[in-house]
C-alpha cells in the first residue's frame, strides 16, 4: 500500500471558491462556511490540500474540458477523431485539430473555469490562513509561512497554465466580497509573466524541499521546475530570452539541491518507473497529481480519454474508456523499431485478454465479434475506403496510449503477473526530471546558435539510452551533429508524449501555426493564443479579447 502525503479528505472539507474569476461577484462555498472552518490543524491542512484534488480536473487527462486537452489535442501527436457513430461531439475535436476554435467553444470555456476555480482554492485558503491566529487554528508559525509558501507556488502554477493558453489574462489574489467586489482588468502577458516569476522566487525558499512528506505538493524542487518552464517559453511568450535563467533553474534540481521525492534526485533506471502503479517510488518525478485509489477511491481519468470500450480486457483491471484519443497516423513510425518506448508507450496490433495471453478480445462496434486490432491509420478500412481524415475513422483506428500503466486488478497467464496490489493508484506526472535534463539541453543549444554541445548532446543521451539495449545504443546516441534543433523537438516528441507539453514545443520551435501534420494545414499564426472565452467577456466587460478573434 501506498504512504502518500495528500489527505484526501479534501474533497469535501474545504471551502471551494467556485467562480474565482469568472463571476467575481459571486461566491460559492461547500457545506462549511469559512468563519466554521480552520479551527484545528487537519482543517487548515484539508483546505491546503484542495486544490490539488482539483488539480486533477485540469492539469490531466481526467475526462474534462482542462488545459490538458488544449495543450495537447491541437498538436502534432493526439487527436479525437470520430469513429463510426461515436466522438463527433459537435465537432468540437475537429475545431481543436484544424484551429478553426471559435470564441464560443464551451470547451474553451470550461478550461477557463476549472483552473481559474483552482486558483480562487488557492486564494480562498492564503487569506483564511494568512488572517487567523496560529494560536486558533492549532499550527505553528513556522507551518504556517510554510503553507503560506506551498499555496502561493500552487496559485503561480495556475496562473503559468493559464498564461500559456490565453497570454493575457486577469490577475486576482483577493476573495471578492459581495455584489459590489470590483471586476479584474485584463492583464498583458508581460506583466502576468513578472507576477508569476515573482510569486516563486518570493516563496521557493520558504517552501519545503522536496521529499517523500511533499509527494504530490509543490516544494522547492516544483517551484523550480516552474521557473524552467517559464524561463523556456520566456522567448515565445514576452519576446525575451531567458536561457542563462532557464539553466540555472535546471540546475537547482539536477544539483539534488531542491531535494527529491525518494532520496536523492535522479533519472529513473528504465523507462517504466515513471508510469506504472507504483511511480510514487520514482526517484525523478518532481511535481505530480496523486492518486490513492485504496483509502480514497480517487484514481486518475486518463482511461476515459484513451481506453477502448472493452480495454480492460487487454490489461486485466477494471476500467473501460471512450475510446477517444489516438495517435495522429505516423507519429508511431517516427519510433525506431529498436526503440524500447514504441513497444512500451503504444498500443498496436491485434488484441488479446490479459487472463490468458491468447484469447482474441473482440471489437464492439464496425469489427463487432472481430478480433479488436489497432492500426496506424484514420480510415474506414472495413469499406476499402482510403480517404483520411477526422471524420473517417473507426474504433479500430489508431495507435492508443499505454504510456501510464494502472497495473491489473486480475492474475495474468497460470497466475503471472499477479494481481498488483497498488492497482488503480497511479499518479500522473505534471514535471519530471527527464523534462529538466531536455529543458537545459535546449536552453544550452540555443544560446549556441541552435548548435549542440557536448554537454546538451550528453544530457539528452543520459534520458534517451534507457530506451536501447546496450548493444543498440551506440545506432541510437546523438552526436554533436546529429542533435539539430529539428531532431531536438523529434526526440522531445517521442520522449513526451501524452505529457501536455506538445503544443508549447511546436510554439517555441515555430511550428505551431506554420506547420502541417496528417490532415492539419497550417493555420494563423493567431492561434497561438486560445480567445478569451466570450462567455467570460459576458460576464466582465473588462476583459480584452486576444488579438485575430475580435
Amino acid at each position: 500500500m501506498k504512504s502518500k502525503s495528500l489527505i484526501y479528505t479534501a474533497l469535501v472539507g474545504a471551502m471551494c471558491l467556485t467562480s474565482a474569476c469568472t463571476k467575481l461577484d459571486e461566491n460559492a462555498y461547500d457545506e462549511i462556511a469559512a468563519d466554521d472552518f480552520y479551527n484545528n490543524k487537519t482543517e487548515v491542512i484539508s483546505a491546503v490540500l484542495r486544490p490539488y484534488t482539483h488539480a486533477n480536473a485540469w492539469a490531466t487527462p481526467s475526462g474534462q474540458d482542462g488545459w490538458w486537452r488544449l495543450a495537447e489535442l491541437s498538436g502534432d501527436q493526439l487527436a479525437w477523431p470520430t469513429k463510426g457513430r461515436h466522438g463527433e461531439d459537435g465537432g468540437k475535436w475537429k475545431r481543436l485539430h484544424y484551429h478553426t476554435w471559435t470564441v464560443d467553444e464551451i470547451g474553451i470555456n470550461s478550461a477557463w473555469k476549472l483552473m481559474y476555480w483552482g486558483m480562487g482554492l488557492c486564494n480562498s485558503a492564503i487569506t483564511n490562513i494568512e488572517n487567523r491566529d496560529i494560536a486558533k487554528m492549532g499550527i505553528t508559525q513556522a507551518e504556517k509561512d510554510a503553507y503560506i509558501a506551498e499555496l502561493k507556488l500552487l496559485r503561480a502554477f495556475h496562473y503559468l497554465k493559464l498564461m500559456d493558453l490565453f497570454g493575457n489574462i486577469p490577475i486576482s489574489t483577493v476573495i471578492p466580497e459581495g455584489a459590489s467586489a470590483d471586476l479584474p482588468n485584463t492583464t498583458n502577458r508581460a506583466e502576468v509573466f513578472a507576477f508569476i516569476e515573482g510569486e516563486i522566487k518570493a516563496n521557493i525558499e520558504k517552501a519545503p524541499k522536496a521529499s517523500r512528506a511533499t509527494l504530490g505538493r509543490m516544494n522547492q524542487a516544483a517551484g523550480y521546475a516552474m521557473l524552467a518552464e517559464l524561463y523556456l517559453n520566456a522567448e515565445a511568450w514576452i519576446g525575451t530570452p531567458r536561457w542563462d535563467d532557464c539553466i540555472a533553474a535546471t540546475d537547482k534540481i539536477i544539483s539534488g539541491e531542491a531535494g527529491g521525492q525518494n532520496g536523492t534526485m535522479a533519472l529513473d533506471p528504465n523507462i517504466s518507473d515513471q508510469f506504472k502503479s507504483t511511480n510514487d517510488l520514482s526517484k525523478e518525478v518532481i511535481f505530480s497529481i496523486a492518486y490513492d485509489y485504496k483509502i480514497a477511491n480517487f484514481a486518475t481519468g486518463f482511461p476515459s480519454e484513451f481506453y477502448h470500450f472493452k480495454q480492460q480486457e487487454i490489461y486485466g483491471g477494471g476500467r473501460n474508456g471512450n475510446d477517444g484519443i489516438v495517435v495522429i497516423p505516423g507519429v508511431y513510425t517516427t519510433y525506431k523499431d529498436a526503440d524500447k518506448r514504441k513497444s512500451d508507450w503504444l498500443l498496436i496490433g491485434k488484441m488479446v485478454k490479459f487472463s490468458d495471453g491468447k484469447t482474441p478480445v473482440l471489437a464492439s462496434e464496425e469489427y463487432k465479434d472481430l478480433q479488436l486490432e489497432f492500426v496506424d491509420n484514420i480510415q474506414k478500412n472495413k469499406t476499402g475506403s482510403k480517404v483520411s481524415n477526422m471524420s473517417e475513422g473507426e474504433e479500430n483506428s489508431g495507435v492508443r496510449f499505454n504510456k501510464y500503466k494502472l497495473g491489473n486488478q486480475f492474475p495474468g497467464p497460470g497466475g503471472k503477473p499477479e494481481i498488483d496490489p497498488n492497482y488503480n493508484n497511479t499518479d500522473w506526472n505534471i514535471y519530471r526530471l527527464t523534462w529538466i535534463y531536455f529543458a537545459k539541453a535546449e536552453a544550452i543549444m540555443r544560446k549556441n546558435g541552435g548548435v549542440a554541445t557536448g554537454e546538451a548532446v550528453q544530457l539528452v543521451n543520459d534520458c534517451k539510452k534507457r530506451a536501447f539495449t546496450e548493444a543498440d545504443w551506440a545506432a541510437n546516441a546523438y552526436t554533436t551533429s546529429t542533435l539539430t534543433m529539428d531532431e531536438l523537438l523529434a526526440e522531445r516528441g517521442r520522449e513526451f508524449i501524452f505529457e501536455g507539453f506538445r503544443r508549447d514545443d511546436l510554439i517555441r520551435f515555430g511550428k505551431f501555426a506554420s506547420g502541417s501534420w496528417w490532415d492539419h494545414t497550417p493555420s494563423n499564426a493567431n492561434k497561438a493564443l486560445y480567445p478569451i472565452p466570450q462567455q467570460q467577456r459576458n460576464l466582465n466587460t473588462k476583459l480584452t479579447q486576444n488579438p485575430g478573434y475580435n
